[in-house]
Protein backbone atom coordinates (compact mmCIF):
# COMPACT_ATOMS: atom_id res chain seq x y z
CA UNK A 1 0.00 0.00 0.00
CA UNK A 2 1.39 3.51 -1.14
CA UNK A 3 1.25 6.48 0.83
CA UNK A 4 1.01 10.30 0.28
CA UNK A 5 1.08 10.87 -3.81
CA UNK A 6 2.43 7.55 -4.81
CA UNK A 7 0.33 4.86 -7.27
CA UNK A 8 -0.52 1.60 -5.90
CA UNK A 9 2.55 -0.83 -6.46
CA UNK A 10 4.67 2.15 -6.91
CA UNK A 11 7.14 0.50 -4.05
CA UNK A 12 7.08 -3.17 -5.87
CA UNK A 13 8.05 -0.63 -9.35
CA UNK A 14 10.71 0.16 -7.50
CA UNK A 15 11.95 -2.85 -5.84
CA UNK A 16 11.67 -4.52 -9.69
CA UNK A 17 13.72 -1.66 -11.17
CA UNK A 18 16.33 -2.07 -8.35
CA UNK A 19 17.00 -5.86 -9.16
CA UNK A 20 16.62 -5.35 -12.99
CA UNK A 21 19.46 -2.19 -12.31
CA UNK A 22 22.12 -5.13 -10.14
CA UNK A 23 21.06 -7.41 -12.77
CA UNK A 24 21.78 -5.65 -15.26
CA UNK A 25 25.24 -4.37 -13.86
CA UNK A 26 26.04 -8.06 -12.73
CA UNK A 27 25.70 -8.81 -16.53
CA UNK A 28 27.49 -6.22 -18.10
CA UNK A 29 30.60 -7.04 -15.58
CA UNK A 30 30.73 -10.68 -17.12
CA UNK A 31 33.42 -11.11 -19.76
CA UNK A 32 32.94 -11.58 -23.68
CA UNK A 33 34.22 -12.27 -26.47
CA UNK A 34 37.54 -14.41 -27.12
CA UNK A 35 39.74 -15.23 -24.40
CA UNK A 36 43.04 -14.24 -23.97
CA UNK A 37 45.71 -16.78 -23.76
CA UNK A 38 48.13 -14.82 -21.47
CA UNK A 39 47.10 -12.98 -18.10
CA UNK A 40 46.61 -8.92 -19.43
CA UNK A 41 47.89 -8.70 -15.39
CA UNK A 42 50.78 -10.52 -15.15
CA UNK A 43 51.41 -12.49 -18.66
CA UNK A 44 50.71 -15.56 -17.39
CA UNK A 45 49.49 -18.17 -18.97
CA UNK A 46 45.70 -18.80 -18.94
CA UNK A 47 44.73 -22.70 -18.97
CA UNK A 48 42.91 -24.10 -21.91
CA UNK A 49 40.38 -25.73 -19.56
CA UNK A 50 39.81 -21.91 -18.21
CA UNK A 51 39.42 -20.08 -21.65
CA UNK A 52 36.88 -22.37 -22.81
CA UNK A 53 34.80 -22.57 -18.82
CA UNK A 54 35.14 -18.51 -19.05
CA UNK A 55 34.59 -17.22 -22.43
CA UNK A 56 36.46 -13.56 -22.85
CA UNK A 57 38.17 -14.52 -19.93
CA UNK A 58 41.31 -12.16 -19.74
CA UNK A 59 42.93 -12.48 -16.12
CA UNK A 60 44.65 -15.62 -15.00
CA UNK A 61 42.80 -17.05 -11.99
CA UNK A 62 45.35 -15.67 -9.17
CA UNK A 63 44.58 -12.34 -10.85
CA UNK A 64 41.48 -12.66 -10.97
CA UNK A 65 41.34 -13.82 -7.47
CA UNK A 66 42.76 -10.23 -6.50
CA UNK A 67 40.55 -8.10 -8.15
CA UNK A 68 37.57 -10.23 -6.85
CA UNK A 69 39.16 -8.87 -3.80
CA UNK A 70 39.43 -5.50 -3.86
CA UNK A 71 35.53 -5.32 -5.20
CA UNK A 72 34.28 -6.74 -2.45
CA UNK A 73 36.40 -5.04 -0.05
CA UNK A 74 34.43 -2.09 -1.62
CA UNK A 75 30.90 -3.42 -2.13
CA UNK A 76 29.37 -0.57 -1.01
CA UNK A 77 26.40 -0.09 1.11
CA UNK A 78 24.91 -3.13 3.26
CA UNK A 79 20.86 -2.60 3.22
CA UNK A 80 20.63 -5.00 5.67
CA UNK A 81 22.62 -3.33 8.25
CA UNK A 82 20.99 -0.24 7.86
CA UNK A 83 19.14 2.06 10.31
CA UNK A 84 15.77 2.08 8.21
CA UNK A 85 15.67 -2.24 8.00
CA UNK A 86 16.40 -2.10 11.95
CA UNK A 87 13.41 0.18 12.21
CA UNK A 88 10.55 -2.07 10.60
Amino acid sequence: MAGGFAKDGAVQEQIDASVEDGINRARSKLPCGKSLRHCEECGADIPKARREAVPGVRLCVACQETVDREQAASAGYNRRGSKDSQLR
